[in-house]
């Protein structure tokens, strides 16, 4: 049974249709994302579930209950939002407690939730705390603490790291994951950070104006997308996508340059299209073969140092391109470069529609 199940779930504001009919199934335990560019619908669907904001058509059942007319406090879920709300003049041990307190649970009950809580997030130490006094990435610590002490079935954050710098973003997400790996709870996250959904996530619901765009594992989604849409969305840097032509097994970006496409990928007759790699998927070729068809050479326009990487953007066919290489001393403007496609991960897209033909997409499990 699924632990969340949405049919056909609509949301309007005025004349806008926010949520357009969005079916999901959510098994027991699984760590959910939600993400999609800002307005595509994800934070009101979220609302939705939590029962924040009425639906205007559909059904949602959690834990095999119809609970679309159900109060928020009767659907036994627990929420983390992008604002800490913690009350200002109640220590960190009060704030935790508040909502079990609310529920007039017994003192001692409360005292083991509340100590089991903060020992998991690691804040046992600040419970005396007023929450000026601490950072923001404990105050969000807090706000999850008050979360985890409910003992929900269903966990439901929205955008929870938005307000924190990137050390602690990073920090927060290997908190955020070791927790849904202890508790074995079912989650649902909420974020327009397209690297939080692909760290966080076992399943990635990808949203658009309203729909789901593409639903699956995250690499599935980063490897095989269904559109271009899909395909720029996921990753960083992005994908790199440059008009050619593609038939009889090989690609044509202009008179210059050919290169060989996989041999499943069934494209004979002359179709023209968007070709899709992403810079992760170049590398340095040593030295260029002339029987090596996907090895060409390139002339480096501007470089990004990251470390042991550069990011090195280049022109092929009129078009700016970046490759991920490793670093060394010929990463300089104005060097030539000798680079290798690896044309088994490439994308074919059609330019018109949008929609990638090659490789298949990946089906939602």
């Amino acid at each position: 049974m699924s632990d969340l199940k949405l049919s056909n779930i609509h949301k309007f504001y005025g004349g806008v249709h926010a949520v357009k009919g969005v079916d999901l199934d959510i098994p027991s335990g699984e760590f959910t994302v939600l993400v999609g560019p800002s307005g595509c619908g994800k934070s009101t669907l979220l609302r939705c579930i939590a029962g924040l904001e009425e639906v205007d058509g559909g059904q949602i059942d959690i834990g095999g209950k119809n609970v679309t007319d159900s109060r928020p406090r009767d659907r036994d879920i627990a929420m983390v939002f992008q604002s800490y709300a913690l009350y200002p003049y109640m220590s960190v041990y009060e704030n935790i407690a508040f909502g079990l307190r609310a529920r007039k649970m017994p003192d001692a009950q409360i005292k083991r939730r509340v100590m089991q809580a903060t020992e998991m997030l690691n804040i046992g130490a600040l419970l005396q705390r007023r929450p000026r006094e601490l950072s923001g990435g404990q105050r969000q610590r807090v706000a999850i603490g008050r979360a985890i002490v409910r003992d929900a079935s269903l966990f439901l954050f929205d955008e929870p790291l938005s307000n924190l710098d990137a050390q602690l973003r990073d920090e927060m997400r290997l908190e955020i994951k070791k927790l849904h790996q202890e508790l074995k709870r079912t989650m649902i996250y909420v974020t327009h950070d397209q690297i939080e959904a692909m760290t966080l996530a076992d399943r990635i619901v990808l949203l658009r104006d309203g729909v789901v765009e593409q639903l699956g594992a995250p690499l599935d989604l980063f490897n095989r997308p269904k559109s271009r849409f899909v395909a720029e969305f996921l990753g960083s840097p992005k994908v790199n996508l440059v008009p050619a032509m593609a038939s009889n097994g090989v690609v044509r970006i202009d008179s210059d340059i050919t290169l060989p496409l996989p041999m499943s990928s069934g494209l004979i007759k002359a179709t023209p299209v968007l070709l899709g790699i992403r810079p992760q998927n170049i590398s340095r070729a040593g030295s260029v073969n002339k029987n090596d068809r996907a090895a060409i050479e390139i002339v480096t326009e501007f470089v990004q140092i990251t470390g042991t990487r550069a990011l090195v953007t280049f022109s092929l066919g009129g078009n700016s391109m970046i490759a991920d290489l490793e670093v060394g001393a010929d990463c300089v403007p104005g060097n030539d470069i000798k680079i290798k496609f690896d044309m088994n991960r490439t994308m074919l897209i059609d330019p018109q529609s949008g929609i990638v033909i090659y490789p298949p997409s990946a089906t939602a499990s």
